[in-house]
């Protein structure tokens, strides 16, 4: 079965092999405050550094999930107001969870919100961003849709807004793009995607600046507030037991795979491949018009739903999954992967599909 299914998505062929090292290693039966651990979560985290280009002073820790970091940013901050930047259903989601917990922790906080046009990129004006808001809240690669920021406008909004936070979703990047961790403070993601794994790990990436702040806020009131994992993971710990076997997966995925830079270049230049393939079509076209906001991650594709449907059928009766629409596009659309752990032999696997199947 080729999986082109944009989350979670086909996890590395060497994932088996790595399960039965940790299972022969003894530490799936060790306690997760073991040295033996703590080891690996030191070699896990320095992996990220090394591979992704994460600045030396920037603190990793893992969560379980990206989700999970939605609510502690809201949660662990500054108690007062975010301003949410998003363009599909993942990055308003995001916004409407945060304006739920903000509700309940402070009568006084404020969650406003942009929301660009899909297939735009508008240049911010300093008066759109709410200026009592302490954090602001982007989503690097809107899933939904297939539309991803660009490295310009992210290095834009840090310089107009240096003293603010910024926390950015990087749940469909993360792994498989070149990114500027200067460019925010808060970066996170989950690893069922770029990253090649099994889901149920979350990353979350922060600057110095962003550690002060949660240990200046000291909020402790949650089994996951930032600070208690701040002082855990100082130790290679987690305050609650985390995800054994999916850390040290991970550290093992990162001493296999190449450079980020490496890595990006190629996801580009087959993302690049499938823009223009795909473009040949005339009843299938790509929702995304604006070549600068597509995403070279996952790749949208839209006709009638009655057509859609018929191509994922097709697709699975010759074990092919394509992704389903999400939100306003889920009967109009299907999405392509675009990931690290999907081969160039499988690509052309689909591209000949396709071809046959599209019109």
């Amino acid at each position: 079965m080729l999986s082109f299914y944009p989350g979670p998505s086909k996890v590395y062929p060497q994932i088996v092999e790595f399960i039965q090292e940790a299972q022969q290693s003894g530490l799936l039966s060790m306690n997760h405050r073991s040295q033996v651990f703590m080891d690996v979560c030191q070699k896990a985290i320095a992996g990220l550094k090394t591979k992704l280009h994460i600045p030396n002073d920037y603190t990793i820790a893992f969560t379980s999930s990206a989700t999970e970091v939605w609510e502690m940013i809201a949660q662990s901050f500054h108690q007062a107001h975010q301003y949410h930047i998003f363009n599909g259903s993942f990055g308003e989601k995001w916004f409407d969870y945060t304006a739920k917990i903000k509700l309940w922790h402070a009568r006084d906080a404020r969650v406003l919100s942009t929301r660009f046009p899909y297939n735009d990129e508008k240049k911010l004006d300093h008066s759109e961003i709410y200026e009592r808001a302490e954090i602001i809240c982007l989503t690097l690669n809107e899933t939904a849709n297939g539309t991803a920021l660009s490295a310009d406008f992210m290095a834009q909004v840090r310089q107009q807004y240096p003293q603010k936070l910024i926390a950015v979703d990087a749940t469909s990047g993360l792994g498989g793009m070149m990114i500027d961790f200067n460019n925010a403070d808060i970066w996170f993601a989950s690893v069922q995607k770029c990253l090649g794994l099994p889901a149920g790990l979350g990353i979350v990436i922060l600057s110095p600046q962003a550690v002060h702040q949660a240990y200046e806020v000291h909020e402790r009131n949650h089994y996951n507030s930032l600070a208690a994992i701040l002082d855990n993971i100082r130790k290679y710990q987690t305050p609650y037991t985390p995800n054994v076997l999916n850390i040290y997966l991970l550290m093992r995925v990162m001493q296999m795979v190449d450079s980020i830079d490496l890595v990006s270049q190629r996801l580009k230049q087959q993302a690049d491949f499938y823009y223009q393939f795909l473009a040949q079509f005339t009843e299938f076209k790509l929702l995304i018009d604006n070549a600068i906001v597509r995403s070279p991650t996952v790749i949208a594709v839209s006709a009638s739903e009655e057509k859609i449907k018929d191509v994922k059928q097709k697709a699975q009766k010759q074990n092919i999954i394509l992704g389903n629409g999400y939100g306003e596009w889920k009967e109009t659309t299907f999405r392509i992967a675009n990931f690290p752990a999907i081969t160039a032999d499988e690509i052309a696997q689909l591209q000949d599909f396709l071809q046959k199947n599209l019109q």
